[in-house]
């Protein structure tokens, strides 16, 4: 049976809605309704902040673009990656990611948040899926965005991919593992030496 020529597009529309639905409207709901507070905590702070709010922000934007535009103005797959078996493989990655983000997310607790606020502390989570990878929830993301790219492997796709993965390790290495050190010193370091960063033992700290 040959598959429509849109419903490829149309299913990382709607995975790519579903992940929004879930990770963030969900969870952020399920939070508040715990702790009386939404976990928001924004991507305030220096250049660097900054920097990887912009970065998060263009790939949060331009990833539902790339099946839009597919749709909409003819916007083509590379061919090369075009293929059933990795559209199937991408199917795979995406929903493994999904209910990656939402185990990490819930084993983290009443820690859960979304930014940094340098003046709170919050209890160090280390075991779980993070016994294995010290930033679970964004292994999850990147794990989803790489199934739409291979859902939907155009040049938008790709690109928000990027600036995902590049806004994250902005994130990670410049604001959250400083902030980490500080507030919970020699157990962050004896972690994070053990630990990998998203993969895991790689990105342990020496």
């Amino acid at each position: 049976m040959q598959v429509p020529e849109d419903a490829i597009p149309k299913l990382a529309l709607a995975a790519y809605a579903v992940f929004l639905l879930v990770a963030f409207g969900w969870r952020t709901l399920r939070h508040y309704r715990r702790t009386g507070d939404s976990g928001f905590r924004g991507f305030s702070g220096g250049a660097t902040a900054r920097a990887a709010s912009v970065l998060l922000l263009v790939g949060l934007v331009a990833a539902p673009l790339a099946p839009v535009l597919e749709l909409t103005a003819g916007l083509a797959p590379l061919p090369a990656l075009d293929r059933p078996l990795l559209h199937g493989a991408g199917i795979a990655a995406f929903l493994l990611g999904l209910a990656l983000t939402v185990v990490a997310q819930s084993r983290m607790g009443a820690s859960w948040r979304i930014g940094v606020a340098t003046d709170e502390r919050t209890a160090l989570v280390t075991d779980g899926v993070f016994r294995h990878v010290r930033n679970p929830i964004f292994t999850g993301m990147l794990l989803a965005v790489s199934g739409l790219v291979l859902l939907v492997p155009n040049v938008v796709a790709i690109a928000a991919a990027l600036c995902t993965l590049a806004g994250l390790e902005l994130q990670v290495r410049a604001i959250e593992e400083p902030y980490l050190f500080r507030t919970h010193g020699e157990a962050y370091r004896a972690y994070a030496r053990s630990t990998g960063r998203f993969v895991p033992g790689l990105g342990r700290l020496r």
